[in-house]
């Protein structure tokens, strides 16, 4: 290893230009003749527009256009109103079937609404203006009536008899009953079980407000006929893609599509959104750009949110302890409309985790996804695997309690133990040893002075609590031959190039996208353990479609598992080209160059050619004296794994309590991870960090609510509570290490598991600080006043 290649703790290079206030963002970005947009939103969550009239606003200083749906889609069959284009509405990208073999039920969004809006921030016109100020001057000008529509709101009673219709046609506002596992073997293990635990409760929905909100700039070359769009993508190559073959913006090579420096996504920025169409299409009709920037409400409004299922689960044990079975009914809210890979959240990215850690020899998992009048629902940080192992580790928790055992004892108990492990729900558990990082964490977490502690509290007039989280994700979201098998609409591989210049310098063209995760530094750490090169000679190049060869971007912990192992690939290359010119130079076979350290030599002499030397040689080409060698070095690679890979760890949070505020106070956290081999420790640990942070978000503060009648109420910071600095501990870092063995580089990724482990580690910390076997999320300072104040009741086996 070079001093600063795998395993070294290097700091982040892009850092400085971030710290320095010289990063580049598309709101950073101000194209000639740029024009501005505004656009107005439906303050109604389900109405029919009966007419718009934009005749003021149009007269409005600075007005370039005005445009409603009419006039961007074809729909009305008389002529007057037809529009000269007919550009498609957004789509979801992975088809569900429901257990009765029906596809499931998508709806027509489009990108400027019709003839109904379905959910506040919906977009019903926008305004393009000289000047952003004019653009929202001008739309406050605009006169539209509605007709009100009756809300659907909530997730439990969306299919209730008597509620309307979200989309005509769509009965019950289910999109697809969809079941996963073995329904007669489980029913069999219900039946012989000598107890059941039985919890009800709701993953409470989420807004993910990344640091930079989003933005997008459509730019139209009359001459070349060629589209260019600026934006906050995880994903550019994807976005071209739809937008180019099911929006039909374009022809995919007339579409150049840019996401410079991202500030942060977590999910929110994997999908193409309405504002990136119109923005687009309107740069062409007004042949000047047009830039869209949100605002922080508009992000409240209108980004995909997360999470939001209501749920029913049942564990059933034998009488020693062990797990027989596990059934599990969840109502999943998909919003207004099917967001680009919204079904796959609930069903194939949630329900193949409820296995959790545990050898469960028979699991049912039902999923009823719904329609309601809120913003569309989504991937948010972990996508479906936070919301498993929330199922899995409360009842895990309630139930050792119930029996009267210890909730380590009973893990420990029931921890699968040989691998490759088989679950009933399709994942194939490949590696892994969960009992090392349970023994790891207790230890870490000094468990034996926990009596102590909470003596300590006591004396206070606190309550103090210990709550256990051991997850399992399934990431490196990957494998095209599973993905597709289970309704992907792409193949979910990922692609490298690697340029080596004469001079030696490289450049690495990777289709995964950095918002946040330091590729900059990992991906040159590895270019460096390879080839023995200094890092500052290694550039990262991604988020441009015009340089970058295709790639599926950046989300469910893929970009280490999967688009370093892209670039290990096409390394690998280079060091066998390399090879075949320094055995030219240094006139020797192929067969006896070695190479180490950045040095070719020949095997047993002391005839040697650095790596920089080799990289000019090979512009050399008279040096290959009519060797069949062409000149040049630069090599591409595809990486397509097997399996996805299984990070899985232990995470310990204890909590202090203040019955009489009812505030909670997370006094230590302990987390032992294992994310296969390691890059950068630093990195990795600042990822835990993150996700850590915002799954307490999740458990003690955060949580997005609509009223009854439709209206989100926690559309700002002043409602909506984000964790703080002050909100949380000093967190104790470990791992362990199993080698992943379905990537060349033993990785497993480490992006989302904070964010999976910690929502029910704070919560079985709190109900056992209270007593209780349940406390709602996001479990506020009122929540947990009111909890303290219910009686304690004796947790007794069914």
């Amino acid at each position: 290893m070079t001093g600063t290649g795998i395993g070294a703790r290097v700091q982040r290079l892009e850092d400085k230009r971030f710290i320095t206030g010289r990063g580049r963002y598309t709101d950073d970005i101000e194209r000639p003749g740029q024009l501005h947009a505004s656009f107005l939103r439906s303050p109604h969550p389900h109405a029919r527009i009966r007419s718009i009239d934009t005749a003021a606003a149009k007269a409005a200083p600075g007005v370039a256009a005005i445009y409603t749906g009419r006039d961007i889609k074809k729909f009305v069959p008389t002529s007057d109103d037809l529009s000269e284009d007919d550009i498609g509405g957004l789509i979801c990208g992975w088809m569900i079937h429901s257990k009765d073999g029906s596809p499931m039920k998508g709806s027509a969004h489009p990108a400027l609404a019709l003839d109904t809006v379905r959910y506040v921030g919906d977009h019903v016109a926008v305004v393009v203006a000289e000047t952003l100020r004019q653009a929202q001057d001008a739309a406050e000008l605009i006169a539209v009536e509605f007709d009100l529509l009756d809300p659907v709101v909530d997730t439990a009673q969306a299919q209730a008899t008597g509620q309307p219709e979200v989309h005509a046609g769509v009965s019950r506002n289910t999109v697809f009953e969809w079941e996963l596992g073995d329904r007669p073997g489980t029913e069999q293990a219900f039946d012989r079980a000598a107890h059941v635990t039985t919890l009800s409760f709701t993953n409470n929905r989420l807004v993910p407000n990344a640091m930079e909100p989003r933005a997008a700039i459509g730019e139209y070359d009359p001459g070349e006929e060629q589209f260019t769009l600026h934006t906050t993508s995880q994903n550019p190559h994807v976005a071209r893609l739809i937008l180019s073959a099911f929006v039909g913006i374009a022809p995919e090579h007339k579409l150049r599509v840019v996401a410079p420096d991202v500030g942060g996504g977590f999910g929110s920025k994997i999908f193409v959104y309405a504002e990136e169409v119109v923005c687009l299409w309107a740069a062409r009709r007004l042949k000047r750009p047009v830039k869209w920037a949100s605002e922080r409400t508009e992000a409240f409004l209108c980004d995909a949110h997360g999470r939001d299922h209501v749920t029913k689960a049942e564990l059933a044990t034998d009488r020693d302890g062990k797990i027989l079975g596990l059934r599990v009914k969840t109502i999943a809210n998909m919003g207004a409309y099917l967001s680009t890979f919204a079904s796959s959240i609930p069903t194939y990215l949630y329900a193949t985790l409820l296995s959790g850690q545990y050898a469960i020899p028979a699991i049912l998992a039902e999923v009823d996804a719904v329609y309601t009048n809120t913003a569309p629902v989504d991937a948010y940080r972990g996508a479906g695997r936070p919301e498993a192992t929330f199922v899995v580790e409360r009842l895990i928790e309630v139930t050792a309690r119930q029996l009267g055992l210890d909730p380590v004892e009973f893990r420990r108990r029931n921890f699968v133990k040989s691998f490759p492990h088989q679950t009933p729900v399709i994942m194939n558990y490949d590696a892994g040893d969960y009992d090392a990082a349970m023994v790891k964490a207790l230890e870490m977490a000094d468990i034996a002075g926990l009596p102590e502690r909470k003596r300590a509290s006591k004396a206070e007039g606190k309550l103090r609590g210990i709550g256990y989280s051991a997850y399992i994700e399934a990431c490196g979201i990957a494998p095209s031959q599973a993905v597709g098998s289970l309704g992907a609409g792409v193949g979910l591989w990922e692609s490298a190039e690697v340029r080596v210049n004469p001079t030696g310098n490289i450049e690495v063209l990777t289709g995964s996208h950095s918002h946040g995760q330091g590729h900059e530094t990992t991906f040159a750490q590895l270019v460096c353990e390879r080839l023995g090169v200094p890092i500052d000679t290694v550039k990262i190049v991604h988020g441009d479609t015009d340089k970058v060869q295709f790639g599926m971007g950046t989300y469910g912990s893929r970009s280490g598992a999967v688009g370093m192992s892209a670039i290990s690939k096409a390394l690998d290359k280079i060091v066998a080209k390399g090879r075949k010119v320094a055995g030219h130079v240094l006139e020797a076979a192929e067969g006896d160059i070695e190479f180490k350290d950045g040095q070719f030599s020949v095997a047993g002499t002391d005839k040697a050619l650095g790596f920089a030397d080799m990289a000019l040689q090979a512009y050399v080409a008279h040096k290959f004296n009519g060797a069949e060698l062409e000149p040049g070095l630069k090599e591409g690679a595809f990486w397509d794994p097997t399996n996805f890979t299984f990070p899985a760890g232990v995470h310990i949070c204890e909590i202090e309590i203040d019955p009489e505020t009812g505030v909670s106070r997370v006094d230590r956290w302990t987390a032992v991870d294992d994310f296969g081999n390691v890059i950068n420790p630093m990195i990795v640990e600042g990822q835990v960090h993150g996700g850590i942070a915002q799954g307490v978000g999740q458990a003690l503060l955060e949580g997005a609510r609509y009223d009854s009648s439709g209206q989100l109420v926690t559309a700002s910071f002043m409602d909506y509570t984000m964790p703080r600095a002050g909100d949380l501990p000093d967190f104790d870092i470990g791992m362990t290490v199993t080698v992943c063995p379905s990537n060349p580089l033993g990785m497993k990724g480490c992006g989302e598991a904070g964010a999976i482990a910690a929502p029910p580690a704070v919560v079985n910390a709190l109900t056992d600080a209270l007593g209780h076997e349940h406390v709602v999320m996001p479990a506020t300072p009122e929540v947990i006043w009111r909890a303290a104040r219910r009686p304690v009741l004796p947790m007794a086996a069914e």
